[in-house]
């Protein structure tokens, strides 16, 4: 428990900091939200998860019918909030949420966003496996996510990052992070590596019938 409560005090604390700390860390950012953004194109109610200060929202927004963006930070959803509200995207219901414990009834979203959160879950099956009870039958997931163990000079930086109390829980290579999808029961349609100094493995995939 003290665990999980350092944990999210750490995204308390840094709310109002962490679109600064992307100046050095989001130069595969902008290939990911477009991506994401065409992934749920046309899509009918969509759902993101750890949606921190907003940085993938509104684009989400501008190509899905509805959103619904949460987090489980108070003050993320603050920021998250104002950032909506200053890009005028009006089809966006801000929430504070855990991912293990989502309000919604299963089979609600045609497509789930999970953009730079699987690194960061404590019990990475567990998480999946709530995000998939949510999720229509064949919805979409869309997990863009750093891959702290890539490269030497990701690994240097995941080590820094380490030092400042940052709480990640697992340091993925590519591969790795489709192999954990795949273990998940995921079908995996489109894997891109985008290059950085932390790169993100974009991939998205279905949930296979169970």
């Amino acid at each position: 428990m003290d665990r999980e409560h350092n944990q999210r005090q750490f995204w308390e604390r840094h709310a109002r900091s962490y679109d600064r700390s992307m100046l050095l860390l989001g130069g595969p950012l902008p290939r990911a939200i477009e991506l994401a953004a065409q992934a749920v194109r046309g899509a009918e109610r969509v759902l993101e998860v750890g949606a921190g200060t907003g940085l993938v929202t509104a684009a989400l927004a501008r190509s899905a019918q509805q959103l619904v963006a949460t987090d489980y930070a108070e003050q993320m959803v603050r920021q998250l909030e104002l950032k909506v509200s200053r890009a005028g995207v009006g089809n966006v219901q801000c929430e504070q949420a855990d991912v293990y414990a989502l309000r919604f009834e299963p089979g609600s979203f045609d497509a789930v966003v999970a953009a730079n959160l699987l690194h960061l879950l404590p019990v990475l099956p567990a998480g999946l496996a709530a995000l998939r009870r949510v999720l229509k039958p064949r919805g979409l997931l869309i997990a863009p996510t750093y891959c702290h163990d890539q490269t030497a000079s990701a690994r240097v930086l995941s080590r820094l990052l380490a030092l400042t109390g940052f709480p990640g829980q697992r340091r993925f290579t590519f591969p790795g992070l489709q192999a954990a999808l795949a273990e998940a029961g995921v079908q995996v349609s489109r894997a891109e590596l985008l290059p950085g100094l932390l790169p993100i493995g974009y991939v998205e995939g279905r949930y296979l019938e169970s």
